[in-house]
């Protein structure tokens, strides 16, 4: 009775064994090319929202995809490998050998470095290896361009890449200067040593807005806008304080709040970009208090209402904590609505951050000189 019932378990594991399928294999001519829509794309070690983050892809980025489970796509783009969202990718069909994106060659110029310490990198990236920190007002020669970072030569030679938001140009620099020496001199306020506050909303896990059309992240155009901001108004001799500098960085409201304060800030400008479920879009300033912050805002507002392209909804009451707890001159900026597709078509662009961002710092003049 051993001996049969030996034999036929024998049988059984054969059977089984030739009937079980073969795991499937990812081979790497099954691999499609797909296009990053998102700003600045995480990529995560597993495919989970709670993994960690092993690099960062900007917007046009070209990844190759192997795999895809439950809303997650397995790329790899360059050095960077791991999992993201697949509903920021765009299947790029037909595209079997994407070249990079290119690199604009300009007429030679040089800027100076205008942050405190800005990192110089071997590529245009967050992810790219770092060669070395460069202070303030160091000058360099920009020798191109991809996206939003500058290759650049430093006079020792050595060339490598740099975020072109915290790059000015020189001239620009020194006009700027005159300015404000010659609105001194005539007897006008102007920005000179005013300590001004920039509060990039959101940041970290927390996203803010979505865009509906190209899944633009609210964190990561605040942070843009907000370094445009804060390069202009140095340039116009203010002192300037930022609450957060980097896109993980998530500070508590009270932080920010607490920055404003013990810093004594004479402004404190929160940047954010806007979201409805109603068709609405264009400019909203937002206030608490009529007697402290209700000024500030009128100022900024009359000059948003003239930048190019969007249109303004003026001011509003705003229960906000970090205006409501303030006890400096504080305004909340919605810069434009991520939910309408022309207003988030527009207000991803470095042309309108940067046309907001100086209309901005002439409502702070404005305001500073009543």
């Amino acid at each position: 009775m051993k001996k049969i019932t030996s034999k036929a378990a024998l049988i059984t594991a054969m059977l089984l064994s030739t009937s079980l399928p073969l795991p499937e294999q990812t081979s790497a001519a099954s691999m499609d090319n797909a296009i990053v829509l998102a700003t600045s794309l995480n990529v995560r070690s597993e495919p989970a929202q709670q993994a960690s983050i092993v690099g960062s892809l900007p917007y046009g980025t070209i990844v190759s995809v192997s795999t895809e489970s439950y809303g997650w796509a397995k790329i790899s783009a360059g050095k960077t490998a791991g999992w993201v969202a697949g509903h920021y990718l765009k299947n790029t069909d037909g595209l079997s050998n994407p070249a990079p994106a290119p690199v604009s060659k300009p007429a030679q110029k040089t800027g100076s470095v205008l942050a405190d310490a800005l990192r110089l990198r071997t590529g245009p990236g967050l992810d790219q290896g770092v060669i070395r920190v460069l202070p303030m007002n160091t000058s360099v020669t920009i020798l191109g361009q991809q996206n939003d970072w500058l290759r650049i030569r430093l006079a020792s030679g050595e060339t490598g890449w740099v975020s072109g938001a915290y790059i000015g140009n020189q001239k620009s620099a020194a006009s700027a200067a005159s300015q404000a020496s010659h609105s001194q001199s005539a007897g006008k306020p102007g920005l000179k040593r005013k300590l001004i506050v920039i509060d990039a909303g959101h940041g970290g896990s927390d996203v803010g807005a979505i865009g509906t059309k190209y899944g633009t992240l609210e964190k990561t155009i605040n942070l843009q806008t907000a370094n445009k901001l804060a390069q202009l108004l140095r340039q116009q001799g203010a002192v300037v304080v930022m609450t957060r500098t980097g896109n993980d960085e998530n500070p508590a409201l009270h932080d920010r709040v607490s920055i404003s304060e013990e810093k004594g800030a004479d402004a404190f400008i929160s940047i954010h970009y806007n979201s409805s479920p109603k068709k609405v879009s264009g400019t909203l300033t937002f206030f608490y208090s009529d007697q402290k912050d209700k000024p500030l805002a009128q100022a900024i507002e009359a000059r948003l209402g003239q930048v190019y392209g969007t249109k303004s909804n003026g001011i509003s009451f705003g229960n906000y904590h970090v205006l409501r707890e303030n006890d400096q001159p504080s305004v909340l900026l919605e810069l434009g609505f991520l939910t309408d597709a022309k207003d988030e078509a527009l207000v991803r662009t470095a042309d309108y951050q940067q046309r907001s961002a100086d209309a901005i710092v002439k409502g702070l003049s404005d305001y500073f000189e009543e």
